[in-house]
């Protein structure tokens, strides 16, 4: 093999990383092959199983549980309702808390935290690199390289780095590597890499560490690099490989992104537009070819469309198919789903649940934030979905700068009001992106010493600071009875990766339009 392809911990996991399906389905249209290492799935495994005694009573039960739960997530079984579900994934995240307590780190099922290093410090991360035996991943990722650098020596390693909770094992695998196979090339890329290397006045600080940090879509580069011309042809994912893993949900999940980018692009404070990312989709007829084929190639029991915002044209496309694998993802408020005939059309599809950006429910706010949404057409919106027996996943962001209390307390008032239509809510508290073009409006600060944050500090227009804003979520809005029953709803740690799999059984209420 030419090349490893590796995904570090720690993401959730619960599906195949998707930005390297998406390179190994490149290399193969073009006659390579590689090795792929989903070192997330396979060192969560690790920690998991690496503790084998506790003194405490809560720890002795995980352990004494553990295979018991881990099954429970593949089989279904823990999905049967919200208790055994919390169980499991509690019971497990005790043990991944108890292990990585003795490595000065707290690691969970979708993060990792040092006691003493930051991911948005470059010195930190250099620093992981050089002592990566202080990581505790470090056992399993060293041995993991020496077994597979004796089999098949590649001569590049591409790392996928999206998630600052990848960051410091990303760099510690990094480290461990080179000692490992000093001539090995090593390319960094993924979503977090590609932030970083679109700040104005980015200067590398891991030249000598890294040999190169690659923007955007990798494809083209790494087949570069194997003396290869990219074809510019979209390549269907591969996901075989990678089925050697057993993921922590029922049956196989399929990710597939249809888009690079947002067909909307004009949200203020969006990091897609700070970015300048242009909106790049597949045409509605291969997005829903591609689809297909995945669902027969793979069998998944869930596809899981990760575009920014699947497109009216997509899913009128979706809406006019039958009898596709069950399927969720991001869409727009638009008139399309106010259609109550529309959404049955998507259900028939095989739609289980769509994720909605709603944000506020202040009509003001939403303007002033450029989001394009109309709240008498999201009532109706919540209504069609509803009635259609479609799971609805809102987002609600707080602490913007145009909204105050007032504003906060009117979206509690709307979602009061359509709570019946409303299955989950990810509640959020606004962070500033640092090259927003808005931000300039904004009396702003350092609120991290990293040279690698994408966000920064502000004083609130409105004197709505992130302390007024938890106050009001803890002690008005998660406290109203039916904002507190929605709120629960939400499987902790993996949220809306699992969310559809408590729908997915055909128990969703449908009937009569809601009041």
């Amino acid at each position: 093999m030419d090349i490893l392809l590796i995904h570090p911990p720690v993401t959730r996991p619960c599906e195949p990383p998707a930005g390297l399906a998406k390179i190994m389905g490149a290399l193969q249209d073009h006659g390579s092959s590689c090795h792929v290492l989903d070192a997330n799935i396979e060192g969560l495994l690790y920690l998991t199983h690496s503790l084998s005694a506790a003194e405490d009573t809560w720890t002795r039960r995980a352990l004494n549980h553990r295979e018991e739960n881990i099954a429970s997530l593949r089989e279904g079984t823990a999905f049967r309702n919200p208790g055994s579900y919390n169980s499991s994934v509690g019971e497990i995240n005790r043990i991944l808390t108890m292990v990585s307590a003795r490595a000065d780190s707290h690691v969970t099922l979708n993060n990792y935290a040092h006691d003493r290093l930051s991911p948005v410090k470059s010195s930190d991360l250099l620093r992981s690199a050089r002592q990566p035996e202080n990581n505790v991943f470090y056992p399993y990722f060293k041995e993991r390289f020496v077994s597979i650098f004796e089999e098949h020596t590649p001569r590049i390693a591409g790392f996928s780095l999206n998630y600052l909770s990848q960051a410091l094992t990303c760099f510690a695998m990094i480290g461990c590597l080179r000692s490992i196979s000093p001539d090995t090339k090593i390319i960094v890329g993924g979503g977090l890499v590609t932030s970083w290397i679109k700040r104005p006045g980015w200067n590398n600080p891991f030249a000598g560490l890294v040999d190169e940090l690659v923007a955007g879509p990798g494809e083209a580069r790494i087949l570069e690099h194997l003396g290869k011309s990219y074809s510019g042809r979209e390549a269907l994912p591969e996901y075989a490989p990678l089925w050697n893993n057993e993921y922590l949900s029922p049956g196989r999940v399929v990710p597939f992104s249809t888009s690079f980018g947002c067909y909307w692009g004009k949200c203020s404070f969006c990091p897609e537009k700070a970015e300048g990312n242009a909106y790049a989709p597949l045409s509605a007829e291969r997005a829903l070819s591609d689809m297909k084929t995945l669902g027969e190639k793979h069998s998944p029991s869930l596809v899981h469309i990760c575009d920014n915002a699947i497109s009216p044209k997509l899913l009128t496309s979706l809406a006019e198919t039958e009898s596709m694998a069950p399927w969720y993802g991001f869409a727009r408020i638009t008139d399309h789903l106010s259609d109550p005939d529309f959404c049955r059309a998507l259900k028939r599809s095989g739609c289980a649940m769509i994720k909605l950006g709603l944000e506020s429910g202040d009509q003001r706010v939403l303007d002033e934030l450029n989001k394009g949404i109309d709240l008498a057409v999201a009532a109706r919106v919540l209504k069609a979905l509803k009635l259609a027996g479609i799971a609805t996943y809102v987002y609600l962001l707080f602490g913007t700068p145009p909204e105050d209390l007032a504003s906060a307390r009117k979206t509690l008032a709307f979602l009061e009001t359509y709570h019946d239509c409303v299955d989950f809510l990810n509640l959020s508290i606004f962070n500033l992106p640092r090259e927003s073009t808005e931000a300039a409006r904004l009396e702003t600060y350092d609120f991290s010493q990293g040279d690698l944050s994408l966000y920064q500090g502000f004083r609130h227009p409105k004197g709505w600071d992130r302390n007024n804003v938890r106050q009001f979520l803890d002690k008005e809005f998660k406290r109203h009875r039916a904002m507190a029953s929605i709120v629960r709803n939400d499987p902790p740690v993996f949220t809306s990766n699992h969310a559809p799999f408590f729908v997915m059984d055909g128990t969703m209420p449908q009937g009569k339009e809601p009041e």
